[in-house]
């Protein structure tokens, strides 16, 4: 995998959490708030989880930090989250746009949230972001869908072919 591969990558990540935003507006906040039965409940605290996820990979790769996982608490409505979310693909983008397909390859040693120590190589750790994200999108697009509220096709060729009428 290259920088450009993972660029990419994240690219689509976005156009796809852009749509998922997108159609979250519709909820009320009590909808957005609800508790729910996925892993890490409903439409917020999947979509923080996710969020979280990102920050947490990035501030890892590019600080060497061990942070903790975000609270749901902490982002009460769609806005505030989004609002973060915009902050930190801004950040994620910039610490991207900075790697080379070298640095890339390289393995990276880290604590994880627990504190147990790991190491991969850092396009499988980026790749890992990325598909950690498409399974929170589409567990979310699901509740989405039954608040009668579907974000539409997150595919990544929906993806390319919106980018290729551009």
């Amino acid at each position: 995998m290259n920088a450009n591969d993972i660029l990419t990558l994240f690219d689509y990540t976005y156009w796809a959490y852009a749509r998922v935003l997108n159609a979250a507006e519709r909820l009320s906040n009590q909808q957005f708030i609800a508790p729910g039965n996925l892993s890490f409940g409903g439409v917020r605290g999947t979509l923080v989880h996710a969020f979280g996820a990102e920050y947490i990979w990035r501030r890892r790769l590019q600080e060497g930090a061990s942070p903790s996982r975000l609270s749901e608490s902490d982002y009460p409505d769609l806005e505030t989250l989004r609002s973060h979310w915009h902050d930190e693909e801004r950040l994620m983008r910039a610490y991207l746009d900075g790697l080379t397909d070298e640095v890339l390859q390289q393995t990276f040693r880290y604590k994880n949230t627990k504190g147990l120590d790991f190491e991969n190589v850092i396009w499988q750790m980026l790749a890992h972001v990325v598909n950690h994200g498409t399974q929170h999108r589409a567990e979310v697009a699901v509740l989405l869908t039954d608040f009668g509220c579907s974000p539409g096709d997150v595919d990544m060729l929906m993806y390319f072919r919106e980018k290729d009428k551009r």
